[in-house]
């Protein structure tokens, strides 16, 4: 046994003894006040288009606005975002509640996943920010700002892959309650200037659905005959933005999922993909700002460090974030839209 004045036992004392700890402060401040307005801003503006949307459901008129050819800007914004109209009675502002409170919901899934996420692993994150927008969906989606880096490939991939896990979740399940509400294609309601372009995700979805469905239900109708409910707009609208976050280049997930599996290939990967874009823009024209954007950010990723490397089951995990973007995409999200149209 050691003695008592032992070294050992006179730095006891010194070992345990108080100490002063200085905690880092996070490297910004939230501005609650802003994530609050956007989101109430956010909230308007898909109120308003989710208004238009479900009265044209309601009394059979075509989804999107019939815009004449000769008519300006200013004319066509007012079809695409008809506030006025909206005001002009709170009951019209009120029948927007389906639509606003889906969309968001699975917007806020989506960015809360990336969020939560960030939080497990120490990341310093912004809470979402909403982007209201006077369009035909009423806003240019959400996103978070990630401050603070990145300490693992693991965490990267996380992080990157929760956010289209969570949105592709809830959306499917509104898609397939919204299938239900959703009715036949009157005649009247057939010739909107816009045509969606359903993603595979719709035609499993329905497949599913016409197995508990009665023989006589618009659920065995041909998709291009059947008159979707609002909500399954907003699953639409879900999904597309779930393809647009897994396409594997740049900084977007998929940059950020491919960056964790494989860092060597992030740049290759990202040039293939702006080529794809451009290809296809024989299909929506759309496409070509995506390919702008990626080849603007495409051969930048923030550093990770490269070791260690990636586990089996997250290596799984990608597979079936690959799965998500061939179940979420469509080449020609707006029907007519694309440079072969044009051409025509």
């Amino acid at each position: 046994m050691s003695e008592p004045n032992s070294p050992l036992a006179s730095s006891t004392f010194e070992l345990y003894r108080p100490v002063e700890v200085f905690v880092a402060p996070p490297p910004f401040k939230r501005r609650y006040w802003l994530h609050v307005l956007l989101l109430l801003l956010t909230v308007f503006t898909t109120l308003v288009v989710g208004a238009r949307l479900q009265y044209n459901f309601d009394h059979n008129l075509p989804a999107f606005p019939v815009v004449p050819d000769s008519a300006t800007f200013p004319q066509m914004v007012s079809r695409w975002f008809p506030v006025v109209w909206a005001l002009a009675d709170p009951s019209h502002l009120l029948l927007g509640v389906p639509f606003s409170a889906t969309l968001l919901l699975i917007l806020l899934a989506h960015e809360m996943g990336h969020f939560l996420y960030c939080v497990r692993y120490g990341v310093w994150a912004t809470l979402p920010f909403f982007i209201p927008a006077p369009t035909l969906i009423g806003t240019f989606g959400a996103f978070i700002r990630i401050r603070s880096p990145i300490r693992s490939r693991a965490a990267l991939f996380d992080i990157g892959i929760a956010g289209p896990i969570a949105g592709f979740v809830v959306a499917v399940a509104v898609l397939a309650f919204a299938l239900g509400f959703s009715k036949p294609m009157a005649y009247s309601a057939a010739g909107s200037d816009i045509q969606l372009g359903y993603p595979l995700i719709f035609y499993v979805a329905q497949a599913a659905l016409a197995l508990v469905m009665p023989a006589g239900s618009h659920i065995h109708l041909s998709l291009a005959h059947v008159y979707l409910h609002p909500m399954a707009i907003a699953a639409w609208v879900g999904m597309f933005a779930t393809a647009l976050n897994l396409l594997p280049g740049g900084q977007l997930d998929g940059g950020h999922i491919i960056y964790a599996v494989a860092p060597q290939v992030h740049r290759r990967v990202s040039r293939v993909t702006v080529v794809l874009l451009v290809l296809l823009t024989a299909y929506w024209l759309g496409w070509l700002l995506w390919g702008v954007l990626l080849m603007a950010t495409g051969t930048r990723h923030p550093q990770v460090p490269a070791q260690p490397e990636l586990d089996p089951q997250r290596r799984r995990l990608a597979v079936l974030a690959l799965a998500m973007l061939a179940l979420t995409f469509v080449p020609a999200p707006f029907g007519g839209a694309g440079l072969a149209s044009l051409l025509r």
